[in-house]
Formats: structure tokens, sequence, C-alpha cells
């Protein structure tokens, strides 16, 4: 038994049904009213609702018997269904083919013909092999619909829709053109689809060929003289168009124009697109044979139709979100990073949820931290456990048109970014990572891409994303999106809303060695061309180059310290040096100069009207040193530095608070009307728009005053109100993180802020002491030197307790 195309098998033997009114080709479906003795005989002996036949055509004239050898030939495995008893004894019934077989041996059993049949095999079918002949034939057909009216003008249209499958196409042109019972049963008989084709155009020449005769009779000319004296230009040129199709038919030629045409309907039917896709591509490619080849718009439709075929409506990389591995994308993770354990547990998180309920629905995971801490890296990491590819979208200065497109009806439209990264990837769940998502709206952009973005990723549109210039829906729903950002609250609310902050605050220097020594320096090593026997880096070197030229939340600075040193050893030994370089402090130094920080120590000498505080930035946690000097002059409050409304009224409040206590701090109040004072914030590259620096203001100008200096060794953090109660701020682990890789040990932090150590790591918490404070006196007692105010900070550097301090770990 042989499988046939509609799942059944092929049986060896088959009861005959021939015919000799009609012929039905494979898929095809007819009507038919049976009066044949034989075949009624073959009905009565098969009841069932569903039988399988052997169609063929039996040749001779209506009365004349059958001769069963005369049916030894090509046939039609046919279902035959729905009989209907009708008067006179003859029946209807409907019938299906199903595919070409051969008749080997027939016989008449019973009062019926029984055959043993085998499958048999077309050779030539594909239509790309059959471009040209299936572009004539179509010519030849719409000049003979424009001839005789028996061929409808529609038929050359719907053979359009059909080109996908040559075998079936030659056979729908016999049928729709109504070609003699004994061409049809020569179409059945070709197997070779490139002969079979020939023979069908053939048969639509000559047709066509006898109707140009009959028109070209003394009667017909004199008709279409006049009508020709009659017609519109617009009727003219329709009349020139059908007069070349005609010439083109003759001679054999293929209109360049048919054969794109076939081509792109070719290329649509092959590309398995939605039904509403297939139906706009077929519409665009029938537009495309009435514009001159050389027009704009056929251009634009050419390009509309490939970006139609190219997106990936059905492919997937994977099963869905049920066949997510956790494990794997764990390994994957892992593999990559050394800690950031947090940052991936959020993530897995998140694919176990998707796992559990078969969907990607719910707040899109953010990853947030300063440049250089592996935000990209993970997600490319987490891309790679998936198995699914990774496509990325630059959110910065985008404007709504490159994110969604532009409509068709503009000049110039084309499709926006989303739909290009899936065109690129070529499957429709791809991880997409959305970079530099709180840029998105700044600078000059045209439109709302903010808006456009949340169409594209909110749940309930996610399903029906429509681009501009596609104006199809296109399922977005099976992408996992990734957002990265640096500062989280830099993104637009309402795509903010939809997000979920994962955050990552930056390394130590401990950790930045540990990385540096297991990851970073084999790649790198590679990258530059050297084997491992090149270079030695001992741990104090790599801790050397964390400290005093790495100080940056991320490891950008160390990856580029480490590929300067070794391209200096790549260049020395290309030149033929093959000694074992050791990388110690003094080479070091020797390549990139001097180092860019120096670490922050008790012994650093204490300045008046100088003090350490520390700031929360996109690039993370940074030192920002504050200075205030006295001057004679009137009283004036003087404010400089990138400073923001907010930090300019946290100055003003802060002076207004060192005023009220004066006397307290042995401040005469000549001092106040004496002298102006001048804050500065020297760092310019630290943005100041926030309040977290209150208590490191008050504590400057407090400190210049009273011509008491300020310790060195202590970073503080938190606002201060007018009464001198400190609050609590925000960004603490970066902040900590920043002093410690400055060396700085002694932290002051609101004591509202202790709940927030449980972030900082362990080994970091176990070597910093930190004092938690109320009130601004607290501050002053543990940092302003002299007096005595200064006792319990003069005690706290001895490593005694002072009041307000306590240490953590």
């Amino acid at each position: 038994m042989t499988p046939t195309p509609s799942g059944s098998e092929l049986p060896e033997r088959l009861p005959v049904m021939p015919l000799r009114s009609t012929i039905i080709f494979p898929t095809g479906v007819i009507g038919v009213q049976i009066g044949m003795p034989q075949t009624l005989e073959m009905l009565a002996a098969h009841p069932g609702e569903q039988i399988l036949v052997a169609l063929v055509d039996a040749p001779g004239g209506p009365d004349e018997p059958v001769d069963p050898r005369s049916l030894r030939k090509i046939g039609v495995l046919a279902r035959l269904s729905d009989r209907l008893n009708l008067p006179g004894g003859s029946i209807q019934a409907t019938i299906q083919g199903l595919r070409r077989i051969r008749l080997v041996d027939v016989e008449e059993i019973h009062g019926y013909f029984m055959a043993d049949v085998r499958p048999v095999r077309e050779i030539g079918a594909t239509a790309e092999s059959n471009e040209d002949r299936i572009a004539r034939i179509l010519v030849a057909l719409e000049a003979l619909a424009e001839e005789v009216d028996r061929v409808p003008k529609e038929v050359p249209r719907i053979l359009r829709m059909n080109v996908a499958n040559a075998s079936r196409f030659a056979d729908l042109v016999a049928t729709l053109a109504n070609f003699s019972v004994a061409d049809k049963d020569e179409v059945l008989q070709r197997l070779d689809v490139r002969k079979r084709l020939d023979f069908v155009l053939q048969c639509l020449e000559d047709q066509l060929a006898r109707a140009r005769k009959i028109e070209k009779e003394p009667a017909q000319v004199e008709a279409a003289e006049e009508a020709k004296a009659k017609a519109t230009p617009t009727q003219r040129a329709a009349e020139l168009r059908h007069r070349i199709k005609l010439l083109q038919a003759e001679l054999g030629e293929i209109d360049p124009v048919e054969r794109e045409v076939v081509d792109l309907l070719r290329r649509v039917e092959a590309a398995d697109l939605p039904a509403r896709v297939a139906a706009q591509a077929r519409t665009e490619a029938e537009r495309l044979r009435t514009l001159n080849p050389a027009a704009a718009d056929a251009s634009e439709i050419r390009s509309y139709i490939d970006w139609l075929i190219h997106m990936p409506w059905h492919q997937q990389a994977t099963d869905g979100p049920e066949a997510i591995d956790l494990a794997a994308a764990q390994r994957a993770l892992d593999e990559e990073h050394l800690g950031l354990d947090e940052p991936k547990e959020r993530l897995l998180d998140y694919l176990a949820v998707a796992k559990l309920r078969g969907d990607l629905r719910g707040p899109i995971p953010c990853l947030v931290g300063p440049p250089g801490v592996g935000k990209t890296t993970l997600v490319e990491a987490l891309a790679r456990g998936l198995g699914r590819p990774l496509a990325s979208l630059d959110m910065g200065g985008r404007g709504e048109s490159q994110l969604v497109g532009t409509r068709r009806t503009r000049t110039g439209a084309q499709p926006g970014k989303i739909a290009a990264l899936y065109r690129d990837v070529g499957v429709k769940d791809p991880v997409v990572l959305l970079e530099e998502m709180d840029e998105i709206g700044l600078g000059k952009v045209e439109g709302d891409p903010i808006e456009a973005m949340e169409e594209a990723l909110e749940w309930e549109g996610r399903s029906e994303f429509i681009d501009r210039y596609l104006d199809l829906p296109f399922d977005l729903s099976e992408t996992l999106f990734v957002a990265i950002a640096q500062d989280f609250y830099r993104i637009p609310r309402d795509l903010r809303n939809l997000m979920v902050e994962i955050r990552i605050a930056g390394y130590t220097p401990e950790e930045k060695v540990e990385i540096a020594r297991e990851r970073m320096l084999a790649r790198l090593i590679a990258e530059h061309g050297l084997e491992p026997g090149d270079v030695e880096f001992p741990d104090e070197s790599l801790f050397y180059l964390a400290r005093g030229y790495a100080r940056d939340s991320g490891l950008g600075l160390l990856r580029r310290a480490l590929s300067t040193l070794l391209r200096t050893r790549a260049r020395a030994k290309a030149q033929g040096d093959t000694r074992r370089w050791v990388f110690d402090a003094e080479r070091i130094e020797s390549i990139l100069g001097l180092p860019r920080y120096i670490a922050t120590t008790a012994e650093s000498a204490p300045e008046v009207g100088v003090v350490t505080g520390l700031a929360w930035t996109a690039a993370g946690g940074e030192l920002m040193f504050i200075e205030a000097l006295k001057m004679p002059g009137s009283g004036r409050l003087i404010i400089t530095g990138l400073l923001g409304d907010v930090m300019r009224e946290s100055v003003n409040a802060a002076y207004s608070y060192v005023r009220s206590r004066g006397e307290a701090l042995n401040i005469p109040e000549d001092a106040f009307k004496d002298y102006d004072v001048h804050v500065h914030f020297p760092v310019g590259a630290i943005p100041k728009d926030g309040p977290s620096a209150g208590i490191a203001v008050t504590l400057a100008i407090a400190s210049t005053l009273s011509n008491r200096p300020v310790r060195h060794d202590i970073a503080m953090t938190g606002e201060v109100t007018l009464r001198g109660k400190v609050l609590e701020i925000g960004g603490v682990k970066e902040k900590v993180l920043a002093a410690y890789r400055a060396g700085i040990r002694d932290i002051i932090l609101p004591r509202g802020n202790d709940r927030d150590l449980r972030d900082v790591p362990e080994d970091v918490r176990e070597k910093i002491r930190f004092h938690f404070v109320d009130r601004m006196e607290q501050v002053i007692d543990l940092a302003l030197l002299g007096g005595e105010e200064g006792a319990g900070a003069d005690r706290a550097a001895d490593g005694g307790e002072a009041a307000g301090w306590i240490r953590d770990g």
C-alpha cells in the first residue's frame, strides 16, 4: 500500500470508473451524473459513503462498449462521495481527484471493471525550472481570453494565484481554458511536467491562431475598423496592449513584466505566508502588471513584496516558552560571568514564570547599571542559553518612524527598525535587547517614539503589532524583550510601568582581579595574537591596575588598560622579543603613565572646607569633593559647579543651618556679615541634581566658617533638614562601592539606610566602618576636627567607639 496525498494508502487493486464526457485532474472536485451500466454496477457493489476509485478516460462514443485494454494508462485516484439517486436510474456523486496513478491490468468482473494500480512519479515539477513556460502560457491565455468569450477574463488572474506548483498549474490551465476531452486526457498522460506545459502552450497557441483567423475575415475586419474609429484614447491604449500580447504569443516571446509577476507569485506561494499576508502580496503583484517596469511605484511594490516574503511570520527558533531550559540558561549565564548572582537569579525567575504560564506576559526585565558592568553580555549569554538568536535595537535618538516605519503613501517610505530586526534574525521569537532605554525620546526626534514602543511592548497589543510600512499585524508575543539602561528613572513613566528593574551596582577591586584572572585575560591574550606564556600578571599588579587605573564601576577601564599593555607586548613579539614579560608596577607605569587615582588614606592631611561626599550617577557611585571657602565680603553665598535646582536649594538650606548653629560651632556672628562663602563642586563630570550631599555641604560650610579641618579619610552621604535632622537617601550600594574602590574605610550614612547594607557584598561590609547618624550634630562630631565637637572624631580615627556610629559586620 502506498500513501496518498490525503493520508490514506493506495490499494493495489481498485474499482475503475471510466469517463467519456469529462476529465478530472488531481486536486479537482466536480459533481457528475453517472449513467454508464458498468459504473452503476460498481457503485452497487461498493455501497460505502466514501470509496476510492480509479478514474480513467474511455475512448469511443457514448454508446460504444468499453474495451478493458484501452483503460490501461494513466488515470486518477479519486474519492467518490455524496451519492444521490436520480429518476431514471442514474446517480449523482461528488468526485475529488487525489493523484495520478497507472492502471496496469484492467478486467471486467461481476459487470464492472477492476484494475491493478501503481503509483507514478512526475518529473520536472518545480516551478523555478518552468518559469518561462508558465509566463508564456499566461501571456497566451490572456490574449485568448480577450479574443474568445468561452475563456473568462478572470481565468488568467486565477492561474497567476496558483503558479507555485507547475504540475497543478498545467492541470488548471487545461481545466479552465476549456480544452477538449482528448486534449485534457493528453495533459493527464504526460508525467514529464515540462512536456505537459509545452503541450498546454501549444494547445493555447492553436486556439489563438484559430481565433485570429476568424478575426481576419472581411466582416470581422470591417467591424473592428468601425469600433477603432469610435474608440477613446484609453480604449485605443488597451487595444494596443492587447495586440502586443497577441504578437508576443505568436512569436513565443515572454513579457518581462509577466515573467516577474509569475516569479513573485511563485515566491509568495512558496513562502507559506498567513492568508491575509499572502492575499496582500498577490494584490500587489497584480498591480505590478499595470505599471511601467521602470516606474518608481513598480520598484516600491517589488520592495514591499520582498519584505512580506522575508518576514518570519511562522518561523521559530524554539518550541515556545514551555520549552525553556532553565538549567541551560543558568549554565550559559555562569559561563559568561563570575558573580552577578542577584541579576542572574532575577532573570531566571522571569524565565521560570514564563515556562510555567506558557507565555511571556508580564513586565519586561530591565538591567540597570553603569557602563561596563556586563548588562549586554548577560543578555547575550541568556540568548545563547535559550537557543534563540539575539537582536539589538538602540533606542537613543530614534524617532517614531525609525521604530515603526512610515506609511507607503509617503515618498521614500521604509519599514521600521523593529520589523527590520525580525527580518534579519529570520525568526519571530528572538531575544531582543533594547539598548539605551533611558535615552528614548531625547534629542530632536520625530513623532512620539515612546508611544510607539509602548504599542510594541504592551502585552495586549503585542500579538497585533503593526509596522506602518507593512500595514499588517505581526506577532511579537513569542519575543523575549530585555532592556538595559544606566538610570531606570530616566526611562519615561509609561514605559517604566512595563518593566521591572534589575540593578547591577558594579565591582570591587577584588572582584575585578578575580574576573580578570579567570575570564578576561585569556580572551584578551588570544585576541592580541599572544600565547599565555608570553605574559605574566601577578595578583598585586592586577590590584595595582584596578585601584590606580580602573576605579570605574565596571570593567571598561580595566579592559582598556590590559589591552594597551598587551598591544605593547604584541609589538615587541612581532619585532622578535621572545621573553616572558612580567607586568609589575614599574612596567605598567612605563606604558600607561602614572596612576590616574590615588587611594585616600587616614594619613592624608585634613583640610579646612574640603569634604568627601558620595554621589549616585548613571555611571555608578562616585566620590564628590565639595569645597567651601570664605573671603571678605558682605555675607553672600556663592554656589558654582554643575548643579541642578534641587542641589542649589540644598546648599542654601545648609548655610541657614550653620548660621543657626553658629554659637555652638564657635563661629562669631560677624563672620556671617563680613565674609562671603563660596561653595564649589569641582568634579564637573558628576551631575548633581539630588539632595544626598546635604550633610557634606553643611559640613564644608561649617568647616570654613569655624576654620576647623575635616577628616579626609571619611566619606558621607545624606540629606539634612533646616533643623538638622538627617534623612535617608538612595543608591547606598553604589556609593559604598565607590568609597571602597577609593580606599575609604569610614562612611557616614543616615540611620534609616542601615537596612540597605543587605545589598552590599559581605566582604565589603566587613572592611568598612559605617557610622549611622540621626542628626547633623553627630556628623560634625564625627568628621570635624578640633574643639569639643571633634573629640568623638578623634576617638573614631583611633579605632575607639564614638557616639552615633555602629560597626556593621
